[in-house]
């Protein structure tokens, strides 16, 4: 049996990490083949692919979909991901900040407690 080539490059993963980790009870973690990671209550949120090429970002698939359709110059779904609920973003040299941070949002939202997601929308409320 064949082994997949690992090729990654840790700073690859800093910027999705560092907006990742802004989102309450999240927490770097490891993953698949020993690449970075984000988790929210021990569940998947995002990781650098083990290629070193690209970002699944767990989403729900209506949501996913439409990033699919709106940015396919940035997101694509190889065929191993399609039954999940995953998108996977292509390494860029320079992230569009704010689409980051939404598409991380609803990543997060999607692992959130019922609990967490109350307490994030009131301080979101208190903050404006």
């Amino acid at each position: 049996m064949k082994t997949a080539t690992i090729h990654f490059n840790y700073r690859d993963f800093e910027t999705v990490k560092n907006i990742a980790l802004t989102f309450p009870d999240t927490e770097e973690s490891t993953s698949h083949e020993g690449t970075p990671s984000v988790k929210v209550r021990g569940k998947l949120m995002c990781r650098l692919h083990e290629s070193g090429k690209f970002i699944p970002i767990r989403l729900d698939f209506d949501i996913r979909d439409r990033y699919l359709d709106s940015h396919p110059e940035l997101f694509h779904l190889p065929d191993h991901f399609r039954a999940y609920p995953y998108v996977c973003m292509w390494i860029q040299p320079h992230y569009d900040r704010s689409l980051l941070e939404e598409i991380l949002a609803h990543s997060w939202r999607g692992l959130a407690s019922k609990k967490q997601l109350r307490e994030f929308d009131e301080q979101q409320k208190t903050d404006r």
